[in-house]
């Protein structure tokens, strides 16, 4: 015979009865063990499946805090199907929110179902209404003020013996007296779920962005070297294609030992400016200005120039050293060493680049070397930065990050960080885990239809659209895609509309992407001929076929349209054509479809397969299409629709849908 003879000194915490059960918590993040990530405003869906042994009801309560309050704020959770529980909050600070959930058996909702049932079938006993009688006398202690007064009335009609049971029965199911002890519920024997979640609340700019980066040596007249003050002299070119983030590639002074010349070439001239990721001089290393630049009080000055304009400066942040840094010198124990007492410098075979010397993070003064880097941020938050894109940090400690930008945020909550880091995928989401606010991704690569509907659904389904912020870029300084070198203007366009609508954060290299920058070193390559690491260009800014015009119309309808704000709502459609891509987007009543050809070279046409119900729209009522690109509308009816997109002219539609309403004297109009 087995089982226990007796319960010995066994502690009675472990036979508490906590009937309910808490599992499969949303959104979740790794179990919990990071946060999700919502912007300022955003209304947090919470699910949970809550549920419990027997037949008894269930109840179950969101309890959630800002991290800095005290105290929780509660909100009842509805039922929603099969033990599914949901409830919403609203995250209107920044920094970390906390919430978790709380079960219990609902003893009044129990006796409330059983009774109702009873009395329908008429077999309504006084031990019943007694039973209902103490459960609300119970509820009108734990209650206050005219609830408490009601539920107190509420058990003496009941224990009146005298009045028929169905009067009773009414009386005690009533909705005040519901909805009181609802607001006051037996909590005794709730289960509070073990795991407290995160939601990290980043501000607006985070979820919606449009980024524009730029070489300030590029920018002089003349050829010569560009200064931070060309660039504020250039701010309205900037601002009237409609970018909120003006990004620079680092303004630290450049080493001169081992300093390649134009195309990446060992032997640069005496006049070659050098890359500027090859951080650090005798002037100074990542708190230093280049002094061809201009002064720290020059960047005070495009900083606030910027922010006149609605546009924000971003830093590129690359923690990595020429041999001329004065790191080098001050502490080699942050460098790693050759057997020969040399520091490696930096390769991603068969690619050298002997003006870096990469950070050692196992190195024997983690400390030392953390606190410097944070210093950094520091310095460049502290003069009033707050954007920061950062070089490869998947080639960075991830503790680094998850420590760096939690105690920079923990003051400076508004601070965003988009992570550069074009590698493995579980490696850039981890990343995204750690703290990074945003996110290159692999946009540039995906061409065909199939690849990028495959793509948006990995981004935006499951759990990475918890936390993994994408940042669309169709090109960057280091990739030239052979799409873009073979496609023409039609690619370009393309590009900038899919990246632009397709996600709500997307950026582009600039004058090369609006000029069409097309030519790439060698065959094969994505590295750009005379590209601007290297050397330093001079852009006809005001050339006629400039996508410039083009660029400004994306942003405007980005700007004016909130379903184009969003990356997650999303839905594709089908068309007879795989060259023809197909998606919709929708925020309330505001409702986007967009149709792009992709390919670059030919006119293709076809039919759309739109999920009417999906839409919204009535499969009987015409519905209008206004294409906000070229400023032309059409009327539509039903699901199939014929398209015809020729590259050569504009390679894609964006159409705003507006649905056939009327009026009460039969007038109508489309909204």
């Amino acid at each position: 015979m087995s089982g226990f003879s007796s319960l010995g000194s066994v502690s009675s915490d472990k036979f508490a009865v906590n009937r309910v059960v808490i599992e499969d918590v949303t959104p979740r993040v790794d179990g919990g063990r990071f946060p999700a990530k919502r912007v300022r405003g955003d209304v947090v869906t919470v699910q949970a499946d809550v549920f419990g042994d027997g037949h008894d009801a269930v109840a179950a309560m969101l309890r959630y805090r800002h991290r800095s309050a005290r105290t929780w704020q509660k909100v009842p959770m509805e039922f929603v199907v099969n033990d599914r529980w949901r409830a919403r909050f609203e995250v209107a600070e920044l920094g970390r929110y906390q919430f978790t959930i709380e079960g219990w058996t609902d003893h009044f909702a129990t006796w409330r179902n059983g009774i109702i049932k009873k009395h329908a079938a008429g077999v309504v006993t006084e031990a019943d209404l007694e039973i209902g009688a103490s459960l609300i006398e119970d509820g009108s202690r734990r209650a206050s003020g005219q609830m408490a007064e009601m539920l107190a009335e509420t058990a003496v009609v009941l224990r009146q013996s005298k009045a028929s049971s169905a009067d009773r029965v009414e009386r005690a199911v009533a909705e005040d007296a519901w909805v009181a002890m609802r607001s006051f519920p037996d909590r005794s024997g709730a289960t509070v779920h073990d795991i407290v979640y995160e939601i990290e609340v980043d501000r607006e700019l985070a979820g919606f962005s449009a980024w524009y980066e730029l070489f300030p040596r590029s920018w002089g007249e003349s050829g010569e070297h560009g200064t931070l003050v060309d660039v504020a002299d250039h701010l309205d070119y900037v601002a009237d294609m409609g970018f909120d983030i003006l990004y620079l590639p680092p303004i630290h002074p450049i080493g001169r030992t081992l300093r390649k010349g134009p195309n990446n070439t060992l032997s640069p001239g005496e006049d070659d400016p050098g890359v500027p990721w090859a951080i650090g001089g005798p002037e100074g290393g990542h708190t230093a200005i280049h002094p061809d630049l201009g002064t720290l009080e020059d960047f005070r000055k495009l900083l606030g120039r910027a922010g006149d304009r609605g546009i924000e400066i971003a830093l590129d942040i690359a923690f990595q050293c020429s041999p001329d840094h004065p790191w080098v010198k001050e502490h080699p124990q942050w460098f790693r060493h050759r057997p020969d007492g040399s520091i490696q410098y930096a390769e991603n075979p068969p690619k050298k680049y002997e003006d870096i010397y990469p950070l050692d993070f196992e190195t024997s003064d983690r400390e030392g070397l953390w606190q410097a880097l944070r210093d950094v941020f520091a310095f460049w938050a502290g003069e009033g930065v707050s954007v920061f894109r950062v070089d490869n940090p998947h080639t960075k400690a991830f503790p680094f990050w998850e420590w760096v930008i939690a105690d920079l945020k923990r003051d400076r909550p508004e601070l965003i960080f988009l992570a550069e880091a074009f590698t493995r995928p579980k490696v850039m989401y981890r990343l995204a885990k750690a703290g990074f606010t945003q996110s290159y991704t692999y946009f540039a690569w995906r061409n065909t239809a199939w690849e990028l509907r495959e793509y948006m659904l990995e981004l935006t389904q499951g759990e990475p659209a918890e936390y993994f912020r994408p940042n669309f870029w169709p090109n960057t300084p280091d990739i030239l895609t052979e799409y873009l070198q073979s496609g023409g203007r039609g690619a370009f366009i393309n590009r900038l509309v899919l990246a632009a609508t397709l996600s709500s954060n997307y950026g582009i290299y600039g004058p090369a992407f609006e000029l069409m920058e097309a030519t790439p070193r060698e065959m094969g390559s994505e590295e750009y001929l005379n590209s601007e690491k290297y050397q330093i260009r001079h852009w006809e800014l005001d050339r006629p076929d400039s996508l410039q015009p083009i660029i400004a119309a994306v942003n405007r309808i980005r700007r004016q349209h909130p379903a184009l704000q969003q990356t997650s709502d999303i839905h594709f459609h089908p068309t007879d054509n795989d060259m023809l891509l197909c998606y919709s987007k929708r925020s309330g009543d505001d409702l986007v479809l967009v149709i792009v050809n992709l390919d670059p070279h030919n006119t293709q046409a076809g039919w759309t397969n739109l999920d009417l119900t999906e839409l919204g729209i009535d499969h009987s009522q015409p519905y209008q299409v206004h294409d906000l690109l070229v400023e032309r509308r059409y009327l539509w009816q039903g699901a199939f629709n014929f398209v015809r997109l020729d590259p050569h002219v504009m390679p894609a539609h964006v159409f705003a849908l507006r649905r056939r309403v009327r009026t009460e004297h039969d007038f109508d109009y489309f909204l």
